[in-house]
């Protein structure tokens, strides 16, 4: 048992899970009904239940995220996306004749992934085929995303008040929040396709080593395609959350920093920011303590003001307790574990 724990304690997720348990009990001590989840009219309610619709937006962004950076990428124009697709969502519906159609809430939600998805392959199109860093090509759609968004909206908070479109942010199915539903189905098909198949292996060998894997036969500019276009797909679904909850398409706020918060999430969940391996279980990890601090911060009193600040201590002390000096430190503690169950059979 012993040493199934020190193993446990030299994997890079074992201490963002450490905090979150830290997280989740100085929210139980603040606030004694925090784990409490009550049933009202089929629908489940609770501080649990709050924190996983809420944190549902970033874990599918954060998800996609996750695949971008394992290929050594990244992607800062997730937020403008967001800011896109809830923006071309409510100009739908609100210049319908009947915004509660839900054939009419179907069009505007496949126009608005299309839309999401083409900015995916422009993306992708600039880091693949024109060679331009990462952080630079998606720093341009990051700039001129909103813009285009205020464009749509005319400058405008569109509201929206369609009640199939209302579901997405705060529709229940089975009990649970349709938000969480999607991100939950989110994460098993890219958990599914990457780790059931070769794609994950070739997503990693590109992160790695691209010129290597380009000797080797990989085709990396499709596979650059096909990792950003998920990242902005996965950002159009969790900007129409953010504006069906919000039941407005605001521009300049929809998904304002959320991209700080998926890299965040990915960085806490142990991925590496310089390619290769990577960890969807720790991505989503990430993503409830990211979540879970946001609320944390919110039940013990402290003004939300500081909510970046201690988001900023978060990743400094995971970074640390995930660096190759700690590492090497669990190492020895592990080696000397296992030292002492030698002894101990050699000597009954």
């Amino acid at each position: 048992m012993t040493a199934a724990l020190a193993r446990f304690a030299g994997t890079r997720i074992f201490w963002p899970i450490v905090l979150l348990v830290v997280l989740l009990v100085i929210n139980l001590i603040a606030f004694p009904g925090f784990f409490t989840i009550t049933i009202k009219n089929g629908h489940l309610f609770g501080s649990l239940i709050d924190i996983l619709r809420n944190g549902a937006p970033t874990l599918i962004i954060a998800v996609g995220m996750t695949l971008v950076i394992a290929t050594r990428g990244i992607d800062l124009s997730v937020g403008a996306v967001c800011a896109i697709s809830g923006a071309v969502a409510a100009a739908i519906i609100l210049g319908s004749p009947d915004p509660g159609n839900p054939g009419v809430v179907a069009i505007a939600i496949g126009v608005s992934l299309a839309i999401s998805l083409v900015l995916g392959v422009w993306n992708g199109f600039l880091v693949a085929v024109l060679g331009i860093q990462p952080i630079i090509a998606t720093l341009i759609l990051m700039t001129a995303g909103r813009g285009i968004a205020m464009l749509i909206t005319e400058g405008q908070i569109i509201t929206v008040n369609s009640a199939p479109f209302k579901a997405l942010g705060s529709g229940s199915l089975f009990g649970l929040p349709v938000s969480v539903i999607i991100a939950a189905v989110i994460f098993a098909f890219a958990a599914l396709i990457t780790r059931r198949s070769a794609l994950g292996l070739l997503i990693e060998s590109v992160g790695i080593n691209p010129e290597a894997s380009r000797q080797a036969g990989v085709r990396s500019r499709g596979l650059l395609f096909t990792v950003y276009a998920f990242c902005a797909f996965s950002a159009g679904i969790a900007g129409l959350i953010l504006t069906s909850n919000q039941t407005a398409a605001d521009a300049n706020n929809t998904g304002l920093f959320i991209e700080l918060d998926a890299i965040l999430a990915v960085v806490i969940g142990g991925t590496s920011l310089a390619g290769g391996r990577y960890s969807l279980t720790g991505t989503l990890v990430g993503a409830l303590v990211i979540q879970t601090l946001v609320t944390t911060v919110y039940t013990v009193g402290i003004p939300p003001i500081a909510t970046m600040v201690f988001k900023a201590a978060v990743v400094t002390a995971v970074c640390l307790l995930q660096s190759p000096a700690t590492n090497a430190a669990f190492a020895r503690w592990r080696h000397s574990l296992s030292l002492r169950a030698g002894k101990g059979a050699a000597a009954s």
